[in-house]
């Protein structure tokens, strides 16, 4: 076909095309083909939370396709702040509300649109697990979840009819070890700068995280007791990172890693016996065969929270589908997905009547697992009568000591951290 065909046989398509849209323009059948007009959400979060299978089975319920834009966590935030008309959903940690809700870029979700809002785990909406309080030092999600109204700037001091985030993943993280190699228990935070492991421990290096780790360790090892590990001050700031550089300097650490496949070879490899880790990374360490846990220690945990925010901007059809995916988000599926890969989930009800009854038992109440428990993929990452670290929900999510937050002196402690980076 020439090209002066395929313009003239192009220009007949569109002139029968317009011709058949005049005709049900007609005969007022248009809002129905506006209807079919596909919904595309672009949904902005980092790689971690972005997963494919998701999209693909939210797409195959509801027709609305999401499409994901990946970049890093300070990324999340700045796109957030300088460009809130390029997503459609935001997946964010609540520790970063501080610096987007001001701006007055993101809309309050109304909860009223939101069918299980009232049964979103009371972690988030009370700061309690089983009827009692946990550590809320650092950015608890109960102090930023709340806003005083739907176009708000300021967060609410009690519960209202809109949040800022919905949850999406969270957990409880503490030091991952290789049993198999270190052979004796380990049972506090202090381990990580013990001189018996020279050479083979590592510490994750994002500074507002890792800072957090390095508070752990320095409470536990009893120089010093924080008022508040998540925002502290440049003395508190200082004390800490000189602990760090002493024990670089003596080598103490193999690595500081950024990346969570990173953690995962350093592990696999055995060149590092005990290191800040990811709950997801430890099962990804065992399913190629490696004994590794997720270590329980006595001081508790440092936790951390993601979860969906709307763009201020957001409107019509696209706001609609945004609340479909959010709707649909915390009907169940979802959530028993993420269960199965070690994070927990929003609704735990809707999630539990989509899990089989042994693996809700494995992942949620502490118990031996009756059978192999398999990762969504199908690998096995816990064999009959294995209990998963940390025990139940109610003990690991109870057990928690500080959230990851940004400090006042955020600058300042990033400022010290490269310090110790490049010590």
């Amino acid at each position: 076909m020439s090209k002066k065909d395929e313009i003239s046989s192009t220009d007949v398509q569109r002139r029968t095309l317009l011709k058949g849209t005049a005709g049900i323009l007609a005969a007022g059948a248009f809002p129905a083909i506006h209807a079919q007009e596909k919904i595309v959400l672009r949904y902005i979060g980092t790689a971690v939370n972005q997963d494919k299978a998701i999209a693909e089975k939210f797409k195959a319920d509801t027709g609305i396709e999401i499409q994901y834009v990946a970049v890093t966590t300070d990324d999340v935030t700045k796109r957030a702040v300088t460009a809130p008309n390029s997503f459609d959903l935001i997946d964010t940690e609540y520790f970063s509300l501080k610096k987007i809700v001001p701006t007055g870029n993101l809309k309050g979700i109304d909860t009223k649109r939101v069918k299980n809002a009232d049964k979103i785990t009371t972690l988030f909406t009370k700061g309690e697990v089983a009827g009692k309080k946990v550590g809320d030092q650092g950015t608890a999600p109960i102090k930023v979840i709340y806003l005083e109204g739907e176009k708000s700037k300021a967060f609410a001091k009690s519960p209202t009819q809109f949040m800022s985030l919905i949850p999406t993943t969270y957990n409880a993280d503490t030091l991952g070890i290789r049993p198999d190699l270190i052979k004796r228990p380990i049972g506090s935070w202090a381990e990580l700068l013990n001189p018996e492991f020279k050479g083979k421990t590592a510490i994750l290096n994002i500074p507002s995280i890792g800072i957090m780790d390095a508070a752990m360790v320095v409470e536990s090892k009893g120089l010093h007791k924080y008022a508040d590990k998540g925002n502290m001050t440049k003395a508190e700031i200082d004390l800490t990172i000189k602990t760090l550089i002493e024990a670089k300097k003596a080598g103490q650490f193999r690595a500081l890693w950024k990346d969570f496949n990173e953690s995962v070879n350093l592990m696999a490899s055995g060149e590092v016996v005990i290191q800040s880790m990811w709950s997801p990374a430890v099962t990804a360490v065992r399913s190629k065969g490696i004994d590794c846990v997720f270590q329980p220690l006595k001081e508790g945990y440092r936790a951390w929270a993601s979860g969906f925010g709307l763009p201020a901007t957001l409107s019509g059809r696209k706001l609609d589908g945004a609340y479909e995916f959010i709707n649909w988000f915390l009907d169940g599926w979802a959530g028993a997905y993420l269960n199965r890969q070690g994070y927990y989930s929003a609704v735990l009800e809707t999630a539990k009547a989509k899990m089989e009854p042994y693996e809700w038992a494995y992942w949620m109440e502490g118990k031996p697992a009756e059978k192999d428990i398999k990762s969504p993929q199908g690998d096995v990452i816990a064999k009959a009568s294995a209990v998963r670290d940390g025990g139940s929900y109610e003990q690991r999510m109870g057990g928690i000591a500080c959230w990851n937050a940004v400090m006042d002196e955020n600058e300042y402690m990033v400022r010290k951290w490269n310090e110790f980076v490049a010590a």
